[in-house]
């Protein structure tokens, strides 16, 4: 009989694999535009530290809690109620479908460099092309198209080709005098705790999108031939992607003074390795990333209508998410996300910077349920037996995680969570139908969710106050 477990080897590369997306492409830019190379660096520490944490909760909580199979955002209701899980779902769900947006125009971005007309992807015209691409993906959808795994393997090919290329030419062209040219972005040319922590604080969204996934890879490891394999793949898989990631944006700063690198146009990658090598550089970059970005599109198109169908199933949305086709395809779904993405297609023509919007406010919306299962972590071991082996270690990967996540949220910055509110916000009325009419609650909020919702409505209000005052732009 055919052994299909996984070995060490392989797992992390599956590991690896999931984890690194479209978003690497840009990253030089993303990362390049509010710090510095040292601050850069310190970034990238605390996201070690923080991502390995998280990685290690969702872990040992898939083992321990087998039966909160729903997805990460159970665990918030697991521990700290309905209302809490529900927006934890709500979180994760947004984040996919926003995550789309940015997608989207990164994608008509590269397919700009060959046919101009689409310029830098947010123009009517791309509007129109992502549009077709979005509505087709649908329809395929609705047929109950499944992705191949051949798909998956030509899409990590396509992705892992020019990020190996570029890091040679980056090696080769790095000058160690423009990398320290400016090490720590501050007046006075050293080390200065305010602005660089302000500097560190900029690179935090950057660095939690480019980490989008995270839970499907630990998920993944439950894959390994060998039990022992499990933690050693989810480390060393997130200590390679996070290699890759220093490397891209460290050697980047080498080749480009940070200016240079943050006046890049999109995709970053290919204009920079064209730089060094010429229209050839620019080519195979941006081929592989409309390769890569089209496919995880169909992928994350499928996952984030399939989120609040299956959140529906097990009554942490409404009923109308739960209706399928004769194609068990989720219809309501499915129509209410795509309809969601359409609509925020349009804000490429009032936004400066479409793709940095967006990936910003998905990976705001992310850090409910990240956040909460760093809590549960933490509640559940803290709740365990004193006797129960590895219970203190439980503990202190859940009080840093949990550190972590609130950390994030400070770093994300008053006008992603003012935005992000206004997202949450319309889920309150859809909690209140759930409550009242699927689940046939009388009492619909404890005295704390109530306290929660007021704040979200707050905040929301506060919110559409400052954009029409012009105080919050995109």
């Amino acid at each position: 009989m055919k052994d299909n477990k996984l070995s060490l080897t392989e797992l992390v590369g599956l590991v690896v694999g999931s984890i690194i997306g479209g978003g690497i492409f840009n990253l030089m830019r993303d990362m390049a535009t509010p710090a510095s190379a040292g601050s850069i660096i310190l970034g990238w520490i605390i996201t070690a530290i923080g991502m390995v944490m998280l990685a290690l909760c969702f872990q040992n909580l898939n083992m321990k809690r087998p039966d909160l199979d729903a997805g990460i955002y159970s665990y918030a209701e697991a521990g700290f109620g309905k209302y809490m899980g529900f927006n934890s779902a709500w979180g994760y769900w947004i984040s996919a479908w926003l995550g789309n947006v940015g997608y989207a125009t990164l994608l008509m971005s590269a397919v700009g460099y060959f046919m101009p007309i689409f310029k830098d992807g947010q123009n009517i015209y791309s509007i129109i092309v992502a549009s077709l691409i979005l509505w087709g993906c649908h329809f395929l959808i609705l047929q109950g198209t499944k992705s191949a795994s051949f798909i998956n393997t030509i899409l990590t090919i396509a992705k892992l080709i020019p990020i190996g290329i570029f890091l040679v030419v980056m090696f080769i062209s790095f000058k160690i005098g423009v990398f320290t040219t400016d090490f720590w972005g501050t007046v006075s040319k050293h080390f200065e705790l305010k602005p660089v922590l302000s500097q560190v604080k900029g690179t935090m969204l950057v660095t939690v999108w480019v980490f989008i996934g995270i839970e499907g890879a630990v998920l993944f490891s439950g894959k390994a031939k060998k039990r022992s394999d499990v933690g050693k793949a989810t480390i060393l898989g997130i200590v390679t992607v996070i290699l890759i990631y220093m490397l891209v944006t460290l050697l980047s700063l080498g080749v480009m003074t940070r200016p240079e690198l943050a006046n890049l146009r999109q995709p970053a990658m290919a204009y920079l390795l064209q730089s060094v090598v010429g229209k050839w550089g620019a080519v195979l970059v941006n081929l592989g990333l409309i390769i890569s970005v089209a496919g995880a599109w169909l992928s994350w198109t499928m996952f984030a209508g399939q989120l609040p169908y299956e959140a529906a199933k097990n009554g942490t949305f409404p009923k109308f998410f739960a209706k399928e086709n004769q194609h068990q395809a989720p219809v309501n779904s499915l129509l209410l996300t795509n309809v969601l993405v359409q609509l925020f297609f349009f804000t490429y023509l009032i936004s400066d910077s479409a793709y940095n919007f967006f990936y910003s406010l998905a990976s705001s919306a992310i850090l409910i349920p990240y956040a909460f299962s760093g809590f549960y972590q933490l509640k559940y071991s803290l709740e365990e037996e004193k006797t129960t082996a590895g219970r203190t270690t439980n503990i202190v990967i859940g009080l840093i995680a949990s550190i972590y996540a609130c950390w994030l949220v400070y770093a994300a910055g008053m006008k992603y969570l003012l935005l992000t509110t206004l997202l949450f916000a319309p889920g309150i009325a859809f909690f209140y139908v759930m409550q009242k009419n699927d689940n046939h609650q009388s009492k619909i909020f404890s005295k704390q969710e109530l306290l929660v919702a007021g704040i979200i409505i707050a905040c929301a209000a506060w919110a559409l106050c400052l954009i029409f005052l012009g105080k919050i732009t995109f």
